[in-house]
């Protein structure tokens, strides 16, 4: 992925180095892992099931611990935040103008990076949980060691899958603002937990094809997509759908308990969104069967 000269972008808090603890009641931060088991390593909306979890009182109080101090980091690590810093930029000019076409003013997120642990407006949450996106605060949350993970226990490489995976978290942002994230949310609330999981769904790929509308429109403006980025992100895709994740880590899957798509699903919108970039396309209001 071409970013050479890109501007980084100055919605970033970068909390590494600190720390957040929370003393918490029965369940607590085991809890919201156990739910996240198998949206592990997704990229998904981890920060709303945080913040479901703190609703119904599971975490009891949170409270913050004094910061560790700001600690060296490696050049790696250096590279990682300048390049979630660049591509949280090229997000802010895409959706700018795509919000400016549809006569809407866009507002963007905060990237927090943080090492981990880490407090937002939705709780508590390790870094197991992986990226999140948390409306309460409208702040992406992600531990780039996330990314070390992604190479060494999926294989999924490369820099423009990790740019899916910001920009995937940035799509449930788009999702916010849209409206369409609150209203999916409060018909989750108000059903079981089965169909709960399938409007999940429909949220998640609706953010893989937001990501994908980023990187059409990117490189429209900036000719940032190389030969291979596109199938370095599908192929990412891939491997995080819940039925590869499911079948990765206990050898059968449980449709049901689906909540991001799976394999096939989730390399159709990202890839639909990259060839189309139109925002007319949603993955609401249309049968199972063309998800």
């Amino acid at each position: 992925m071409r970013l050479n000269g890109r501007r980084e972008s100055d919605n970033v808090e970068d909390r590494r180095g600190m720390s957040a603890g929370a003393k918490a009641g029965i369940g607590g931060l085991g809890g919201i892992i156990l739910i996240a088991l198998f949206t592990l390593l997704t990229g998904g909306n981890l920060g709303d099931i945080v913040n479901n979890v703190v609703q119904s009182g599971g975490l009891g109080a949170v409270q913050e611990e004094q910061a560790e101090g700001q600690r060296e980091f490696t050049e790696e690590e250096q590279e990682l935040a300048k390049f979630s810093r660049q591509v949280l930029a090229g997000t802010e000019d895409v959706w700018g103008e795509v919000f400016q076409k549809m006569g809407r003013k866009y507002t963007p997120p905060t990237l927090v990076l943080f090492t981990n642990r880490v407090n937002s407006a939705c709780g508590t949450a390790s870094s197991a949980v992986g990226p999140f996106y948390c409306s309460g605060d409208q702040k992406l949350y992600i531990d780039l060691s996330f990314f070390t993970t992604m190479k060494r226990q999926l294989g999924a490489d490369g820099d423009f899958s990790y740019a899916y995976v910001i920009a995937h978290e940035v799509g449930h942002h788009v999702e916010n603002l849209l409206g369409i994230l609150g209203k999916a949310h409060q018909q989750m609330n108000q059903t079981d937990k089965v169909s709960a999981n399938k409007i999940s769904v429909r949220l998640e790929l609706l953010a893989d094809y937001y990501a994908g509308v980023w990187a059409h429109y990117d490189n429209k403006q900036y000719n940032s997509l190389e030969p291979g980025d596109v199938e370095e992100a599908i192929d990412c895709a891939q491997k995080i759908g819940d039925n590869y994740l499911q079948k990765k880590a206990q050898g059968y899957v449980q449709p049901e308990s689906f909540t991001h798509g799976t394999s096939a699903q989730r390399q159709k919108w990202l890839k639909l969104g990259i060839q189309t970039g139109n925002m007319n396309t949603t993955t609401f209001g249309i049968s199972e069967s063309e998800l």
